[in-house]
């Protein structure tokens, strides 16, 4: 059984790239065998993750990014049983939030600036599509 998973966070302390590199090279290396895959999007002070893979899988690993002291105000936006992945070509894949387009942002949000808060999970999936279509999404295993 396939799921996916899409969650909001706030960085415990402002994010530098030193600590999203490690989060993504940590997500790297242990997601191939864990059969897990997603974009992490990430600004100073947010996170915005989608995982797919199984449910055991994805479960155990959301369970340890609840427990992970990087992230607070972790909110489930979206999840659901799905029959093909949508994610499957990164093990973990990256986009900067800090550096997205305001007119993109107005395609799915009611202000310019992005808040994953104020957005339903259907919509912020929708971005990161929008965003994988316009290579805006890096990493690609």
């Amino acid at each position: 059984m396939l799921v996916r998973l899409l969650y909001a966070s706030r960085a415990a302390a402002p994010t530098d790239n030193a600590t999203v590199n490690a989060i993504l090279q940590q997500s790297r290396r242990h997601n191939p065998s864990a059969g897990i895959t997603g974009v992490l999007c990430h600004s100073e002070r947010l996170f915005l993750q989608v995982l797919e893979g199984g449910r055991e899988q994805v479960n155990r690993l959301y369970a340890r990014i609840m427990a992970d002291p990087r992230h607070s105000d972790i909110t489930l936006l979206h999840y659901e049983e799905i029959n093909e992945r949508r994610y499957a070509g990164w093990t973990m894949g990256q986009t900067n939030l800090d550096k997205l387009n305001p007119g993109t942002v107005l395609r799915y949000s009611a202000l310019p600036e992005f808040d994953p808060y104020t957005l339903s999970g259907e919509s912020s999936l929708a971005l990161i599509d929008e965003l994988m279509k316009a290579a805006a999404v890096l990493g690609r295993a």
